[in-house]
């Protein structure tokens, strides 16, 4: 029994190599009719902005970190202000003499007030709450327990009531913090590559679903597992193409607003949280792999249903 001639040509020009417009023509659907790309858009968008505010905030972490590694502060809690001054004196000068410590200064009493006004208010140099005496030094290496506890011995000969401490252990609980959110936002992407994964694998069952009479009748006319698979690909891959460039233009834009509104803090610690170029470079890949993981599940998922279907 001879094949149908209109079928057979369909066949050989869809199926064979599956190249062109044509191929599509086997099994039809709308390219932006359907919620495909915008599911993709909207994946794609949350990504980059979760991957922006990962790359920001393990930006800020690691130059705070750099920035406090050889810093230390040295504190004389004295209610005398004469013996206060005497001790503070003795110790910038033992200071300046220590081959481990580069800079030395001293921090004017105006500034330590400002510095503690907004908790104690206005008006605290007095008797009843005296203010410390507070010496910023800079270190050659790290401000480790061991060259800490070196200089306080030395400290304590001279300023008896100095207190040596690594400025870092001040900030060590934000930093905690901002690892913590850094993590969470890497967490969320992993969270949006399963989601958008999932909705590849909905969309492409459910299109196996709706053409399956098509797919058995190319399968009786020679056509390949393979082949259809092909042609489920190119069609996810058009929609991915799509919505991972609107949602990388998207999320983009999101990162972009975001970053200006925390640059007009003019706030030293937040300016280092800002994204260089080899980070943008990462968000730009996001629709590349957004792709890749569409492309992937439609394949996997195509295959192991006509693997069961016939």
């Amino acid at each position: 029994m001879k094949k149908p001639p209109v079928v057979t040509r369909a066949v050989e020009r869809g199926l064979s190599p599956f190249r062109g417009q044509r191929a599509a023509h086997v099994l039809p659907r709308a390219r932006l009719g359907g919620p495909m790309p915008w599911v993709i858009a909207i994946m794609v968008a949350l990504t980059v902005i979760a991957a922006g505010g990962g790359l920001a905030l393990g930006n800020l972490a690691d130059r705070a970190r750099g920035d406090l590694a050889g810093s230390a502060t040295v504190q004389i809690v004295e209610a005398d202000d004469r013996d206060r001054e005497r001790q503070a004196a003795s110790a910038v000068t033992l200071l300046l003499n220590e081959p481990v410590v580069t800079e030395v200064r001293r921090v004017p009493p105006e500034e330590v007030e400002a510095l503690i006004e907004p908790w104690l208010g206005s008006g605290t140099a007095s008797e009843a709450v005296p203010i410390p005496a507070l010496i910023d030094l800079r270190l050659r290496t790290d401000a480790s327990e061991q060259a800490l506890q070196v200089l306080s011995d030395r400290l304590v000969e001279v300023a008896p009531d100095a207190r040596i401490d690594a400025q870092s252990d001040w900030l060590a609980p934000v930093l905690g913090a901002l690892s913590s959110l850094k993590w969470m936002a890497f967490a969320l992407i992993a969270l949006l590559s399963f989601t958008g994964a999932a909705a590849v694998w909905l969309a492409a069952r459910n299109a196996l679903g709706s053409n399956r009479d098509t797919i058995e009748i190319v399968h009786l006319l020679g056509g390949s597992d393979n082949q259809i698979a092909r042609i489920f690909q190119r069609s996810i891959l058009l929609d991915a193409l799509v919505g991972g460039l609107l949602g990388l233009l998207v999320g983009g834009l999101g990162v972009w607003l975001l970053g200006a509104q925390f640059a007009a803090l003019d706030s030293a610690l937040v300016a280092g949280g800002g994204l260089a170029a080899v980070d943008w470079l990462v968000l730009v890949t996001v629709p590349l792999v957004a792709m890749g993981i569409a492309v992937y599940t439609a394949r996997m998922t195509v295959l192991s249903s006509l693997r069961r279907m016939l």
